[in-house]
């Protein structure tokens, strides 16, 4: 998959993909050229049962903190959680979510540090996007109408995740297809449909890599099922938006130096063309990103 004929044979065969072009993005009273520079999203998490514990953030001022250290690092914007996604977590309640992130939001907005809030429930959302927030990373399927009309109201941004189920807690399937991308296809362009219809303009798609679904627990194939979708994200710029994946963290492959690996998948992801590098190693991936860009540009005349 990774060798230059694989990569040859996959450009060549989809390459009217690689030509589509996808809209810019208004975020925080910036339009952003994703195509001409990608956006990396840092990621701190208000909840102790996040499982990267270099992300946690153990009170306000700590994800505070944090988000200002990853915006210095190069994200251009930060997303903040109250509720870990993964399977074991405890489930927290709308009103201590948004309690745990209204005060993070306001205090990062005040200092210009543009903030996405990881939610699924219409009451967090209101409160976040009041607080400040520029992005709703959603990871539910429930209450989306109300959801896309306050992130119309604000003028917000949403990332459509996703989500097998009712929201990513909820544990569903992926699809192990020996080509995954045209059930993303068809979903994203219903998800698409149905937000604009919603008077949601700003928009982003992802194909939810960061989750756990019950038919990929074996580390390996996971793994080899995240880089085939890195890979492919390019199929995806038919959509017109941009596209947002997370930066696997592959534990079991990388062991001990598994801080490596989201820079390393950043790699595949800029092959795949993705425009949005979610990342918990925001420095990592932005050394990446800049080495690759670096590398690609023609000789000086």
């Amino acid at each position: 998959m990774l060798d230059l004929t694989s990569l040859a044979a996959l450009a060549a065969e989809h390459s009217d993909s690689l030509s589509h072009q996808v809209a810019p993005l208004h975020l925080a009273g910036q339009v952003l050229d994703l195509d001409a520079e990608p956006l990396i999203m840092g990621v701190v998490n208000l909840s102790r049962d996040s499982t990267y514990r270099d992300s946690v953030a153990v009170s306000t001022e700590s994800a505070v903190r944090r988000a200002r250290v990853q915006f210095a690092q190069g994200a251009g914007v930060v997303d903040l959680g109250a509720e870990s996604s993964t399977v074991a977590a405890a489930r927290i309640g709308a009103r201590d979510q948004a309690t745990a992130l209204v005060p993070v939001i306001e205090e990062l907005t005040a200092v210009g540090v543009a903030t996405s809030v990881e939610a699924y429930n219409a009451q967090v959302v209101q409160q976040c996007l009041a607080a400040g927030a520029a992005l709703v990373n959603l990871t539910g399927s429930t209450d989306l109408e109300r959801i896309y009309e306050l992130a119309a109201n604000h003028g917000a941004a949403v990332v459509l995740c996703f989500v097998p189920g009712a929201n990513v807690r909820e544990v569903g399937q992926v699809e192990l297809a020996s080509d995954p991308l045209p059930a993303l296809i068809d979903y994203f362009g219903a998800r698409i449909e149905h937000a604009r219809a919603h008077g949601v303009t700003e928009l982003i798609i992802d194909p939810g890599l960061g989750f756990y679904y019950s038919n990929l627990t074996d580390p390996l194939v996971r793994a080899r099922h995240q880089a085939e979708v890195l890979l492919n994200s390019f199929r995806l710029r038919t959509l017109g938006v941009p596209v947002c994946q997370a930066m696997p963290h592959a534990f079991d492959i990388f062991e001990e130096e598994f801080r490596t690996a989201e820079g390393f998948f950043a790699v595949i992801a800029a092959l795949g063309r993705v425009n949005v590098y979610r990342t918990h190693e925001v420095a990592r991936v932005r050394a990446t990103l800049q080495a690759l860009d670096t590398l690609g540009r023609p000789d000086p005349q």
